[in-house]
């Protein structure tokens, strides 16, 4: 899955709490390696696994090496994968020990609270990462969908402003995975996507923004007359692009 630190991870958090553990494992033999995988070190191995999603077999690989922040890291994400948040939080928070200036352990420390629905417990772990890595988009961008949630739509729009600007393609690029968690799950989606679309409009980014107005409507905006009036849509509603939207009449997904 990886190349680090510089890919993150898109997640959409559809995960619930599965209560799994690492003894509630079942055991079976293991295919003999390939020439080719007996060369990687264990580590290489696991990310491999971590990319076809054996999430149990790439915590057994990574657990071959010496622990560090990294590795501890990485185990947190197999097991965030799994559904078991505990045992994710729990190497997170020995990553943070390990290396206390360790960013990407206190961002994804951060997506467990907000996949808990504890959005500010999230931010404050978000903005702790950014005082250790402020020019890292997939941190800004999780501060904008926790502030979202909150309800807090202009500090939204900034930090996603700040994660566009670091990363033109932060909100488009799917399944690249590597030592960050990036959250995407959000409640109300259709207003979500207005706000993308009004971010999108407002720095020219014109075909993302009808993309965006697209999904917002099938998502279930239903007023229409808001497209209308809405400042960052100044440029667009000249367009025939534009006028054809406000024709759509989605199905709703």
């Amino acid at each position: 899955m990886p190349t680090l630190r510089m890919v993150p991870l898109s997640l959409i958090f559809t995960l619930t709490l599965s209560g799994q553990t690492d003894n509630s494992r079942t055991t079976s033999p293991k295919p003999p390696l390939t020439e080719a995988a007996r060369k990687l070190t264990p580590e290489q191995r696991a990310d491999v696994l971590m990319a076809r999603k054996m999430y149990r077999e790439a915590i057994d690989s990574y657990r071959e090496e010496k622990p560090t922040a990294v590795l501890m890291n990485k185990i947190g994400i197999a097991y965030h994968q799994l559904g078991d948040f505990a045992a994710a939080r729990k190497h997170y928070e020995r990553a943070m020990k390990m290396d206390k200036n360790y960013p990407d352990a206190v961002n994804n420390d951060g997506t467990i609270f907000y996949a808990l629905k504890r959005y500010k417990q999230a931010i404050s772990r978000y903005k702790k990462a950014l005082l250790l890595a402020p020019n890292t988009a997939s941190f800004w961008s999780n501060l904008g969908t926790a502030e979202y949630s909150l309800g807090r739509y202009p500090e939204m729009s900034e930090a996603y402003q700040k994660a566009l600007s670091l990363d033109p393609e932060i909100f488009e690029r799917r399944g690249t995975v590597g030592t960050e968690l990036q959250d995407r799950s959000v409640t109300d989606r259709a207003r979500y996507h207005y706000e993308l679309a009004r971010l999108y409009a407002k720095s020219g980014k014109n075909e993302l923004a009808l993309q965006s107005l697209r999904k917002s409507l099938e998502e279930g905006l239903k007023d229409k007359v808001k497209l209308t009036q809405t400042p960052e849509f100044a440029a667009l509603r000249e367009t025939d692009e534009f006028k054809q939207v406000m024709i759509l009449e989605p199905r709703v997904l």
